[in-house]
């Protein structure tokens, strides 16, 4: 089968790989530092210590303040963020290529000789803790949260990345200091370049930045694989004064190393991944419950979840609620037609274009793929596996893995006025909980 074209991969001193994808159109340079471990290494108790750790970078290193650090990158033309998961991390940068190698030193001075000042640690543990409390007023990331935390029950994709209003404020700049030591070293890393910039230029910068890392090996992955929760549970997440719900249902669905992993993609398109799907037909066209209803497959380094996603008011959310699992139920029994297939493998395989249309797409795709030790073809035979499914496959895929008796419910609502209807909506309910919107 035909593969797409992939970024230049050299593998350099001391373990780490460099990733590259040249694109001259604009004189600009895109950079991401990969860690192939994550938040799932936090330890019991200080959940949030990696998190907080990358965010430290700009608070103060080398001798510069932050505020220093902060005018040095607007002086280059630059930008600089930091972000964490279970099994990976990034810091993420751009620059403008004239100021390319200056803006390389400042990194280099940031990754290699974090401070770590007591007074920037406790000004960033508190807006932690008010990031943590302003999430609250977001009822989806209070579905997503209580949704992972159940689906995950116990195992290590269930933990919180950003840490909680109790393990933020009890870390230390020790805890940090800590955590930076363990996940920053050369065996551990992923540089990948994009943009205006060619070989020669991508190995000096990746060995300026290299040399200000400490060596050291990768880490051994934490994570083993999720086992299946069975039967039906509902979890209400309890809002006062809603007119409003968030719902998500699911299970677990795939992993990358599954040899059915694109068929099922492919089927689960048919399902709730466009706008014409079934899901998005029954429930926003002809009903109007929800403007916007899906269906997703999570994709990480182990196997992770099924999802359908619907927003209906409080008086709908019963009925829709019941449907979306009918729904899902047909989607198990019966598959997808001849007639869905072959549209849908049209449209993936049109689509596709927007997802490799820049290099900084293309380039983030592969560093996927080396970070999070997926297979090597993982993007790049997409379209070729795409366009050879079968309906057979995608079908089969359908059955094997998706099990509607077991399936996780979160509903973000009012429980005083929607608890009863929507717990007589799940056929063979099993349990169900109720929990504060403000519980952690």
């Amino acid at each position: 089968m035909k593969s797409e074209p992939t970024p230049k991969r050299l593998d350099l001193e001391g373990g780490a790989t460099l990733l590259l994808e040249e694109d001259h159109s604009l004189p600009l340079v895109s950079m991401t530092l990969a860690l192939k471990s994550g938040s799932a290494h936090d330890p019991v108790g200080k959940e949030g210590a990696s998190r907080i750790a990358l965010r430290m970078l700009r608070r103060g290193a080398g001798g510069m303040t932050a505020k220093q650090i902060e005018d040095a990158i607007d002086r280059l033309g630059g930008e600089v963020g930091t972000d964490a998961s279970p099994s990976g991390a990034t810091v993420g940068a751009q620059v403008i290529v004239r100021n390319l190698d200056n803006f390389v030193d400042l990194l280099a001075t940031m990754l290699g000789s974090p401070a770590f000042p007591s007074d920037e640690f406790g000004r960033l543990q508190r807006e932690t803790v008010a990031e943590i409390l302003e999430s609250r007023d977001s009822d989806r990331a209070l579905a997503q949260r209580a949704f992972r935390r159940s689906l995950f029950a116990g195992h290590l994709y269930g933990r919180s990345t950003t840490g909680t209003t109790a393990t933020v404020p009890r870390l230390t700049e020790d805890d940090a200091r800590a955590a930076y030591g363990l996940h920053v070293r050369r065996g551990n890393l992923v540089i990948g370049l994009s943009g205006d910039v060619n070989e020669s230029d991508a190995k000096r910068v990746a060995a300026r930045l290299l040399d200000a890392i400490p060596a050291g090996q990768g880490l051994p992955d934490p994570i083993v694989e999720p086992e299946p929760k069975k039967g039906r549970r509902l979890v209400f997440v309890d809002k006062p004064e809603r007119t409003q719900t968030q719902v998500l249902i699911g299970t677990l669905g795939t992993s990358a190393f599954d040899p059915d992993h694109v068929p099922l993609g492919v089927a689960n398109a048919v399902f709730g991944g466009t706008f014409t799907s079934r899901l998005m037909r029954e429930i926003r066209s002809k009903r109007g419950w929800s403007y916007g209803a899906s269906a997703r497959l999570a994709t990480d380094r182990h196997r992770q979840s099924f999802s359908m996603w619907t927003f209906p008011s409080s008086a709908d959310v019963a009925p829709c609620l019941r449907l979306e699992i009918e729904l899902l139920e047909a989607f198990v029994d019966k598959g997808i037609t001849p007639r869905e297939l072959s549209f849908v493998k049209s449209y993936l395989t049109r689509s596709r274009a927007f997802d490799v249309d820049t290099s900084s797409k293309r380039l983030h795709q592969a560093l996927d793929v080396v970070s999070l030790d997926l297979p090597a073809d993982y993007h790049s035979s997409y379209v070729a596996k795409v366009k050879s499914t079968t309906l057979e496959a995608a079908n089969l895929a359908v059955k094997t893995r998706i099990h509607p008796a077991d399936l996780v419910v979160v509903v973000v609502g009012t429980a005083e006025s929607t608890l009863e209807g929507v717990r007589g909506a799940i056929d063979a309910l099993e349990e169900h909980t109720v929990v504060p919107f403000d519980a952690e």
